[in-house]
Order: C-alpha cells, then structure tokens, then sequence
C-alpha cells in the first residue's frame, strides 16, 4: 500500500511572525486523517505566547494578543503537550504532513529550548521523520510552473478545498489531502516508502534552496544565503 493511501497526520502553526528564531506560536493543531478522508483524531492549542501579537499576524490568523492572553494556555505548558504529541506520531511511523516543515518544525524546536524542554529530536533520538511537506513535493514534481506555492495555491492547483485559510486546523486537514493528490497523481513520489520519501526531500529542499540562493546572488544580492537544510534548521545556523 502507497503512503497516501494510508492514515497521515497534519501538523499546522499558526505564530506571531515568519522569524524561527525570534516568533512564537500562537495556534497548533494535529489532526489524524484516514484513507477516506475522515478526521478520526484532532488536537488544538491556543496559546499566550507572552508577547504582543503583532497587528499583520493577527490580521492573518485572527488571534489579537488581547484574546490569547485571556483564553490561551501558558506557552511552556502548551509548547510541551506539542512536542509531546508530534513526538508519538512520529514514534507511530505514520508519516506526518508539514505543509513548509522547515519554518513550523525548526520554530517549535526554538519554542522548546526556549523553555527549556526536550526537542521533537531529543525525543524520538533522531531529525524527525518520516515527514511529508506539500511544498518541497510540488517544487520537485513541478519544477517549472510558474505562479504561487503557499497552501491556498496548491489547494487550487489540486483541486482541494480550503473553506478557512490561516486556521491551523484547516490547514493541517488542507495539507493531508493536497499531498494526497500529488501521491496520486505523481507515482514517482507517490509509490515511495515513507522513509525513501522523506531522503528525497531532504535532497530536494536542498537543491531548491541551492537554486533559488544562486538566483538571489545573481539579480539581487551577491551575499545571499538560502537555509537548505530540512525539515528542521539545526539551532545556531
């Protein structure tokens, strides 16, 4: 049986900023998703990320920093059951689906060493794996086409619907079924072992990023650097 055609878990963050190092989480949501397209398991955070919710955020995602401080959980005690949770899917073996996993994996491996707490790594004693980002698999099956790639334009190009765009529960299911049409209709990605599939976009992050670094030093900026690693920045990059 084809990856697709099995069970897949959506991990979805919505934060304060794009900065991994600097931004907090202020949504997260996991929600298991079957072959059929039933959500069997769902999980939610709202969290107070202890600091102001800048105004461009929040008109993204909805969340004020007045509405997180009185309904959301404290951050450390939030940050823990997240990296718990995605620790034991991903001890589970089924492939967890992380719609541009290199910002959301690397920003909650920064939320824990901020509060001190153990990786996803630290807690399954390896990079977290087998992952499976909608984003580096459409950049490689597609290379060329031209146009957007953030999740409501993938949604488009593979005909899925996604009614609440920003909301970390929609676009965690959103990211499961794009990916399951790109299984579908691409079988050289799609008839791949989990863990073969997860090796090919460890090299296929990288060489996108390569390309995309010496494009940026050709027309913009000779200095530029593109993070190629993934699905997680090692901390001190």
């Amino acid at each position: 049986m084809s990856w697709h055609q099995g069970p897949l878990v959506g991990f979805d963050l919505e934060t304060t900023g794009t900065d991994v190092e600097s931004d907090r989480i202020v949504t997260a949501a996991l929600v298991r998703l079957e072959p059929d397209g039933t959500v069997t398991e769902q999980r939610t955070w709202l969290l107070d990320p202890g600091v102001v919710i800048p105004e461009q955020a929040a008109a993204i995602h909805g969340i004020a920093t007045d509405h997180a401080r009185r309904h959301g959980a404290r951050a450390a005690s939030a940050v823990e059951e997240i990296a718990h949770a995605v620790a034991e899917v991903l001890r589970s073996g089924v492939p967890l689906v992380v719609m541009n996993a290199r910002y959301d994996l690397s920003l909650l491996d920064r939320e824990c060493g901020r509060y001190g707490l153990a990786s996803v790594e630290q807690r399954i004693g390896g990079v977290p794996a087998p992952v499976i980002d909608p984003l580096v698999i459409d950049k490689h099956v597609d290379k060329y086409r031209k146009g957007k790639r953030a999740l409501q334009a993938l949604c488009e190009h593979y005909g899925v619907t996604l009614s609440d765009a920003h909301d970390a529960t929609a676009d965690a299911v959103a990211a499961v079924r794009v990916v399951r049409r790109m299984g579908e209709r691409h079988r050289p990605v799609g008839t791949l072992p989990p863990t073969e599939l997860h090796a090919l976009q460890v090299r296929a992050a990288a060489e996108q990023s390569a390309s995309l670094q010496a494009y940026l030093r050709r027309t913009a900026n000779p200095e530029a650097v593109v993070e190629q690693a993934w699905p997680v920045i090692p901390r001190g990059r």
